[in-house]
């Protein structure tokens, strides 16, 4: 037996006032918007009636904060998932407006469809893949809930589709605490769902790398 679904969730809104790219540093926590909206999405989970034998999580605390409600309403222990964090990035610390206005920092984009300025898009899928497989024929029945980041998720997206990794991160449709849902049939995984059960007009979605 396995898993049936897996659940991958975004984080809520961090508190973020320097408007900085957080990348893996420490420190960056839910803003009282962002618990809100962790908590809807965790009502979403429940919403689907869909039993869920696991919760994971990556070990930054934005992603530990916003499993909190997840983990009251489902009753489960979350266990931190290291493959599942956001990736490295240069830029780590900087307002992006800022650093990209000084001409050293221009080498780090010579190859955007690396990316040049991280972690490059094909390692970031290998270790997402490895630890939905992992979940997956790790849990013998029921759905799996991942908390993790944009980059992962999207990315993620875009491998199970079949579309070229690199993009304009831009163009992501992986919204603030956010579910993204996948099924794996034999060896092919597909995603199944998208939602967005915490839309906040005001919400302040920057940071992300």
């Amino acid at each position: 037996m396995t898993a049936e679904r897996i659940h991958l969730v975004r984080h809520g809104e961090v508190y973020n006032p320097d408007r900085v790219l957080y990348e893996r540093l420490p420190g960056f926590r839910l803003s009282d918007d962002g618990r809100r909206m962790a908590r809807a999405a965790a009502e979403h989970i429940l919403s689907l009636d869909r039993p869920v034998s696991a919760l994971l999580s990556s070990p930054l605390q934005r992603t530990q904060e916003s499993s909190e409600p997840l983990a009251e309403l489902l009753g489960l222990e979350v266990r931190l998932e290291e493959r599942v964090i956001e990736p490295t990035n240069v830029f780590a610390g900087m307002r992006m407006s800022r650093a990209l206005r000084k001409p050293w920092n221009w080498h780090h984009l010579r190859r955007p469809s690396l990316p040049s300025w991280g972690e490059p898009y094909s390692q970031v899928v290998d270790r997402m893949h490895a630890a939905l497989d992992e979940a997956w024929h790790g849990t013998h029945s029921g759905d799996v809930v991942i908390v993790s980041h944009q980059a992962p998720i999207w990315l993620t997206h875009l491998s199970v589709a079949g579309l070229p990794l690199p993009h304009d991160p831009r163009t992501r449709r992986c919204a603030l605490s956010s579910v993204t849902s996948f099924e794996r049939h034999g060896d092919v995984w597909r995603e199944v769902a998208y939602a967005e059960p915490a839309p906040l007009q005001d919400a302040v979605d920057v940071g992300a790398v």
